[in-house]
């Protein structure tokens, strides 16, 4: 297979028509291997238009890395500035904490599956990412690594409501992008916190994820 074509086709045909036109976004794709994050017998579809399950020997985690125009628009949303600190909740295979990474100064990434999170270290020391610390942790639990403040995070899966607390630890000009809701309408929303402590919101587009585990679902239930 032609991984350089593959990559190149992958930005034209997928990312760029999905609306993503940030110059260093782009660039990212362009730069890191996304064939290397991806378990070896998926390797062919790293640059499909498709979720892609996250086997490791055999078994299934439950999680998947999302199509490649879903991360591109999630990560350009965020507008990372250099300089800036990640926090990430569901590191799943690494890549897009890679491309945080690509902007940020320092990455921070927790993984609720420990197999998951070695693999992920592995594929980020793979690609000189060293400013990325995965750590195998709870991300819905309170925890030194979360109770940090940070200019932004990012929820790489879905839930069905964001917990407040989480909106409490960013900076001030901080965002935190989710996608939130339950199958089958689930919205990707960006939140900005304002210098004043307000909270603005943004609906960015609609996507399915799977649900980040660890996280209580609330209770439907009505009197």
């Amino acid at each position: 297979m032609d991984f350089e074509r593959a990559r190149f086709n992958m930005i034209e045909q997928q990312i760029r028509p999905w609306r993503v036109l940030d110059p260093a976004v782009l660039e990212s794709h362009l730069q890191l291997r996304r064939e290397d994050f991806v378990p070896a017998s998926m390797r062919q579809l790293a640059f499909s238009d498709v979720e892609i399950p996250l086997h490791l020997d055999g078994v299934d985690t439950g999680q998947c890395m999302l199509a490649p125009k879903v991360d591109a628009r999630l990560v350009q949303a965020l507008e990372i500035k250099r300089g800036e600190s990640v926090l990430e909740i569901g590191t799943g295979s690494g890549w897009m904490a890679a491309l945080l990474a690509t902007r940020a100064i320092r990455v921070v990434s927790l993984e609720i599956h420990a197999g998951l999170a070695n693999f992920a270290r592995n594929n980020l020391k793979q690609a000189g990412l060293h400013q990325v610390e995965v750590i195998n942790a709870d991300g819905s639990k309170p925890s030194a690594s979360t109770l940090a403040d940070w200019d932004v995070i990012v929820l790489s899966g879905s839930l069905e409501e964001l917990p407040n607390g989480l909106l409490t630890r960013l900076k001030p000009g901080g965002r935190l992008i989710a996608i939130v809701g339950r199958r089958p309408v689930m919205e990707a929303q960006c939140f900005t916190k304002s210098t004043n402590g307000a909270i603005h919101s943004e609906n960015l587009f609609e996507t399915i994820a799977p649900p980040l585990l660890g996280f209580v679902k609330p209770s439907h239930f009505r009197l």
